[in-house]
């Protein structure tokens, strides 16, 4: 009877485990569906307007509150990470298990893949109207790159890894730094704030080569979702086969990221936690009966 109770047991913690796991799923989808809606959604203004609608300041403006946004509506189911890279980066330091992993980056995938999904329903006949009832990937008429990135034509592969390895890399410096107890701590409720002022940053600082993907389920959801929805397979093999360089670089961006911050910051003397209020009774039992 007592062992029936244990297996009982066991199958309830893990049922339990599981389901809190589909809801972090659930909002890190909504969370990076926000993004990309928003995000992509301002992109769309912005070339179906042929500028007449917003600028290059405007799209970094929108990728950051749209940030922003994201985490206050997932941050407190799942953390909020909205960024397969952001998962890695916690599951490298062992903050978050590994589990985590491929189901984060598959929500994420999803909500991105269904965020362009809403933007491409929105701009439809825009779009067409822009390019002349013929979608095309790039070129004046392109119209792929409202969901995904592409290279600038002085961009080669090299370089554009290497944008993407250090956008990322600089992405992951700033949120451990967001989130270090120990650091100058953020304070409380105005961390989704200040990670979107990152996104902003990098937006306006590293976005003329590729503009700055540094997220591989915000890349790879839309494009997947432009070559069901009519562009083709052209959205993997143009320029160089771009496509894999959204997904590899910033992954090992964010080991770069992850290294740099322990190495020269994260390695810092800890304080101890401070004593809970029975600790410090029992001390204070103590001490008074060393004295009798």
């Amino acid at each position: 009877m007592g062992r029936q109770k244990d297996i009982l047991s066991i199958i309830e913690e893990r049922l339990r485990i599981r389901n809190k796991l589909v809801r972090q799923a659930l909002a890190e989808c909504l969370g990076t569906l926000i993004l990309v809606l928003f995000g992509c959604g301002s992109v769309a203004q912005i070339v179906l307007s042929k500028g007449s609608h917003g600028g290059f300041l405007t799209v970094n403006l929108a990728f950051g509150f749209a940030v922003t946004l994201g985490i206050l509506i997932a941050g407190q189911v799942s953390g909020g990470h909205l960024n397969p890279a952001v998962t890695f980066a916690m599951c490298f330091l062992a903050r978050e298990p590994w589990i985590k992993l491929p189901v984060y980056a598959l929500a994420q995938t999803l909500g991105a893949f269904l965020g362009a999904g809403i933007v491409f329903g929105l701009y439809h006949d825009a779009i067409w109207d822009f390019s002349n009832s013929k979608l095309s990937v790039v070129g004046l008429n392109g119209t792929a790159g409202i969901f995904a990135t592409y290279p600038s034509r002085h961009l080669n592969l090299v370089n554009g890894f290497f944008d993407q390895f250090i956008g990322t890399a600089a992405l992951i410096v700033c949120v451990l730094a967001i989130v270090d107890p120990y650091n100058n701590p953020v304070p409380t409720g105005l961390e989704a704030f200040t990670v979107g002022f990152v996104v902003l940053v990098i937006g306006t600082s590293m976005g003329f080569n590729s503009g700055y993907a540094v997220n591989p389920a915000r890349d790879f959801g839309p494009r997947l979702f432009t070559a069901i929805a009519g562009w083709g397979s052209e959205v993997f093999w143009a320029c160089e086969h771009w496509w894999w360089v959204p997904i590899v670089a910033p992954f090992l961006g964010a080991i770069a990221g992850v290294i740099v911050y322990q190495l020269m910051i994260g390695c810092h003397d800890e304080p101890s936690p401070p004593a809970s209020e029975q600790e410090t009774v029992k001390l204070a039992n103590i001490k008074h009966k060393e004295r009798v």
